[in-house]
């Protein structure tokens, strides 16, 4: 193909993948899943926080108990080499998520240890960007420490993951326990003891 085509169809072709992706769920606020998942928690519901540490390439704790309408302050923090990510969904979600996660990595977004925010907040036609912005999730660089306030409205099977391409394959996804009858702990502490993470 003539070098001058490939250039002038470029932009078509980035459109094309970009709106691809964002019909199974945009950075920009579509892919949490609405009630399946739950929905933003209020900070003055919180019952408790749970730590979730973030390594190459698994978490501690591994799993996670809730109880049925909980409000959990997730404090997360990144201490692998790595950009990871901190996604509450189920498998399916994040089975799509995976493929919007790739084209970050395709569109120069995710960089193995950083994040190319200009990349990130580029406009990828429509309105469209690859803001991470979702409630049900952060995408940390190394090194950093952020917060989710999630409250579980329905018992369905859930996962924490991390979506950056190869990280959930290699194992770094944990189960997300709704049950009733379960204790609540996974490293909680009092909301009383807790400090918030900026």
């Amino acid at each position: 193909m003539n070098p001058k085509l490939k250039i002038a169809a470029l932009p078509a072709l980035i459109l094309a993948l970009s709106s691809g992706a964002h019909a199974a769920g945009s950075h920009g606020g579509g892919h949490h899943g609405g009630n399946v998942t739950g929905e933003p928690g209020n900070a003055g519901n919180v019952s408790r926080t749970v730590e979730v540490t973030m390594r190459d390439n698994y978490y501690e704790p591994e799993s996670i108990h809730v109880q049925p309408g909980e409000t959990i302050r997730f404090k997360v923090t990144n201490e692998g080499g790595l950009v990871h990510e901190f996604n509450i969904g189920t498998a399916d979600m994040h089975e799509a998520h995976q493929e919007e996660m790739q084209m970050m990595v395709e569109h120069g977004v995710l960089k193995g240890d950083h994040i190319d925010h200009d990349m990130m907040n580029m406009d990828m036609g429509n309105g469209h960007s690859m803001k991470h912005d979702d409630p049900n999730s952060v995408l940390m660089e190394p090194g950093e420490s952020r917060e989710i306030i999630w409250k579980f409205t329905n018992a369905t099977d859930l996962e924490f993951a991390c979506n950056v391409p190869g990280h959930y394959q290699a194992g770094m996804y944990g189960d997300i326990k709704i049950d009733s009858t379960v204790a609540a702990k996974d490293g909680a502490e009092g909301e009383s003891d807790s400090e918030s993470v900026q």
